[in-house]
């Protein structure tokens, strides 16, 4: 209906040009994190360094604190190397298991796909247009095996290499805090950074090329072509739900196991090397936190792709073969990337923090910046690869929408996704008054801080919900479900920010464990509780972006459900929609109820075993002997492992189980339910713990009047924070997150599937 002021060529060189540019940038963010060395000798040639700042440059001398002290700097080397190899065994165990799954589903979709047609080679009448020849099933049934497993592999990629730069960066952040909080800042920040631009730029990078490699063979046939490639976002989508949900589950069972032993039963610090579950939980930071993370947002960002090339191919841009403006997800992601790159430079280049107060402000200017640079590049693509008037696939019909209109869906989920975040932080930041609030609940026990951290969760959903109801009004107004879909894209397409802020957290985390372990001063461990407090803010904000993009996404890929399965209407009055709805609904409690349940029972088993060496090992409550810390991590491995295998089974299944033996209408409702019951609980899962979270390093840091009241470290408020804390910490880092990928991976394998149900599903019904 237009020409569009890019041509192809333009497209064709744009996309992996940006995609290649973030895996450039993020090594030589690699390559400057990596001259802070975890060496002696190297130590004290840094330490009569030139002058700067960026990480580089040393600050006052009395605030170069031990920089010559050869002890502590092998100590921080040793329990990064103790940290870097527990999560590394952890992840190739996790592996193993989730590459067995791998293989098995592949099997499947080739098998259950391949069945639609009769496992037949002949050329069928397209879908949607009934007059054209299109490829015939089992080339879609091969072809999304294919993308099923690039985009599982991307996905484990993504996560193992997010991993290994965290476990790199944190002994490093540790010794650069001792000159100053600056300094150490830039190092987390910049390792956060790596892994964002390696995942973001991977991800695209593998799903452009897969689209060029299946196009050779599907020459015109783009609606098999794009069909073919949501296996992309299910591969993406099922190794992250197995990360999140092992590593969350490794996490939290070595927190709590350490928290409640170490803190209120010995009362010593934590993180203190005398506790034998501390490694445990270093390691559990990075295998949920980062590697979890890194892979469930890849799965977002394939989902929401995936989504909106499945209702373009449909649309005037895939039937009149317009390949740039069918790649526009594409571009958006593009142009994200760059407009990352320069966010970020406004953290490492363009400002120096010099005081702990000014961290905080740091992480949200990279949101609010990046917010505002995309919003106009994505105008100027919207402009310059997008026809001025196109039809959008709308439920059997064709919508008309123009360009501007386009931009709006982008844009509306871009500002969505940053209200959310700063709804995110005001609730969980312990800066403003709702934890605050639930800091001084403390005072009369843990019972009245459980109660009011409930409470703000409940309450913090409020805003969310209708921040993304807006954007569904107003993208679904102006084009339908491919505007839901962009919708999605836009508040992930600044999703390598986003992640280097939420990767921040668990390094400073670790940071703050290393310094404690390695004994150094009081001062320098304010500087890493500072880092980590701001970390815990900006993981609650990654968070709120990841559960209200999976809220998007999930519509979007419904939509496509519904579109690609032949449904005309989806009417909850019927009684096939009906019960799959209040069955959908009830799926999040039953999920939250076993990753919690997984939580305490492995808790349970590091609690006995924290205990034990207390016991039984002379000398190790007066630091003349070492604990076992090998035996924890070997508990939360075997359980995290063992426990990841129902809430994973009951994800995987129940979208085959309903297609099959209930149909494509009981899916739909099965899918509704879900999406909606499982937003608010993510929300306020996460929410609470968050909030939980900061109150107890409220009441610990003590820097205002009415946190020194509560404190200080050991008080019964604080033995009452550490109580809610520890039972936030499976709502916030394991349930709540899991959740988001409930949701889209549900809906992403019910629209790849699609055709064998819509063939063969409903079974029960037809003998009836």
């Amino acid at each position: 209906m237009g020409v569009t002021l890019l041509p192809d060529l333009g497209t064709e060189i744009l996309i992996p040009a940006c995609a290649v540019v973030g895996i450039a940038f993020s090594l030589i963010q690699w390559l400057i994190v990596s001259k802070v060395k975890v060496t002696p000798s190297s130590e004290r040639a840094s330490a009569n360094n030139g002058a700067g700042k960026n990480g580089f440059a040393d600050h006052l001398i009395e605030e170069e604190e031990g920089l010559n002290d050869h002890s502590i700097v092998l100590k921080c080397a040793e329990i990064q190397t103790a940290i870097s190899e527990g999560a590394t065994s952890f992840l190739f165990t996790e592996y193993q298991y989730v590459g067995v799954f791998m293989a098995a589903f592949a099997v499947l979709i080739f098998l259950f796909l391949g069945s639609v047609e009769g496992f037949s080679t002949k050329n069928q009448p397209c879908t949607y247009d009934e007059t054209k020849t299109c490829k015939p099933a089992l080339a879609t049934a091969l072809f999304s095996t294919i993308s099923f497993v690039l985009g599982a592999v991307t996905s484990v990629v993504s996560g193992f290499l997010g991993m290994k730069i965290a476990t790199y960066a944190n002994a490093r952040t540790t010794l650069e805090a001792r000159k100053g909080v600056g300094k150490a800042f830039i190092t987390a920040f910049r390792s956060g950074a790596v892994m964002g631009f390696l995942l973001a730029a991977n991800g695209l990078l593998v799903l452009f090329i897969a689209i060029n490699l299946f196009k050779m063979y599907y020459g015109d046939d783009w609606g098999g072509l794009f069909e073919s490639i949501t296996g992309y976002g299910l591969g993406g989508s099922s190794m992250a739900l197995f990360g999140r949900v092992g590593g969350g589950i490794y996490t939290k069972a070595a927190d709590v196991g350490a928290d409640l032993v170490g803190k209120i039963e010995r009362d010593i610090p934590e993180d203190d090397p005398r506790n034998p579950a501390v490694i445990a939980d270093n390691v559990g930071d990075n295998v949920g936190d980062i590697a979890g993370m890194g892979s469930d947002l890849f799965g977002s960002y394939a989902e929401s792709s995936c989504a909106a090339l499945v209702v373009a191919s449909i649309s005037s841009f895939g039937i009149n073969h317009e390949f740039t403006p069918m790649l526009y997800p594409l571009i958006v992601s593009s142009v994200g990337i760059i407009v990352c790159l320069i966010t970020t430079l406004f953290a490492t280049d363009f400002f120096e923090i010099k005081a702990v107060k000014e961290i905080e402000p740091a992480l949200k200017r990279q949101l609010i910046i990046s917010t505002i640079l995309m919003t106009v590049g994505v105008a100027v693509i919207s402009w310059v690869a997008l026809p001025s008037s196109f039809t959008i696939f709308n439920f059997g019909t064709q919508k008309v929408v123009h360009n501007w209109q386009l931009f709006l869906c982008v844009a509306v989920g871009l500002w969505a996704g940053l209200i959310i975040g700063f709804v995110t932080e005001y609730y969980t930041s312990n800066a403003y008054s709702p934890v605050q609030d639930v800091a001084d609940s403390c005072r009369t026990g843990a019972a009245t801080n459980v109660i009011f951290g409930l409470a703000l969760g409940y309450k913090s959903v409020i805003i969310p919900i209708f921040a993304i109801a807006i954007s569904i009004f107003v993208s679904f107004s102006f084009a339908a479900m491919y505007g839901i879909a962009m919708s999605a894209l836009g508040m992930l397409s600044t999703i390598a920010t986003g992640l280097a802020i939420d990767a921040y957290g668990p390094i400073s985390d670790n940071a703050g464990g290393i310094a404690e372990m390695a004994g150094m001063s009081h001062r320098i461990r304010e500087r890493t509780d500072a880092l980590d407090a701001a970390g815990n803010t900006t993981a609650a904000i990654g968070k709120g972006f990841a559960i209200g993009s999976a809220a998007l996404v999930s519509l979007a890929l419904f939509g496509a459900f519904v579109s690609r399965a032949g449904i005309s209407t989806v009417d909850v009055l019927t009684p096939k929609v009906f019960i799959g709805l209040i069955v959908g609904a009830m799926l999040p409690y039953w999920f939250s109820a076993m990753t919690m349940k997984s939580v305490g029972s492995a808790a349970l088993k590091m609690v006995e075993e924290v205990r034990r060496q207390f016991n039984t090992i002379p000398g190790l409550m007066e630091g003349t002997a070492k604990p076992d810390y090998a035996t924890c991590v070997k508990i939360s491995t075997d359980a995290s492992i063992k426990e990841m295998i129902p809430p994973g089974a009951l994800v995987m299944l129940t979208p085959l189980i309903v297609g099959i033996f209930f149909g494509v209408e009981t899916l739909s409702g099965v899918l509704a339910g879900a999406l909606v019951s499982g937003v608010q609980i993510a929300i306020s899962a996460s929410n609470t713990g968050g909030a939980w979270d900061n109150a107890k390093k409220y009441i610990e840091a003590g820097v205002s009047e009415h946190a020194k009241s509560l404190g200080p470290k050991g008080s019964d408020p604080h033995k009452a924070a550490v109580i809610g804390d520890t039972i936030g910490d499976p709502l916030k880092d394991t349930s709540g997150p899991s959740l988001n990928i409930l949701i889209k991976l549900m809906a992403v394998e019910s629209l790849v599937f699609a055709p064998f149900f819509a063939t063969h599903g409903g079974l029960l019904f037809k003998f009836l």
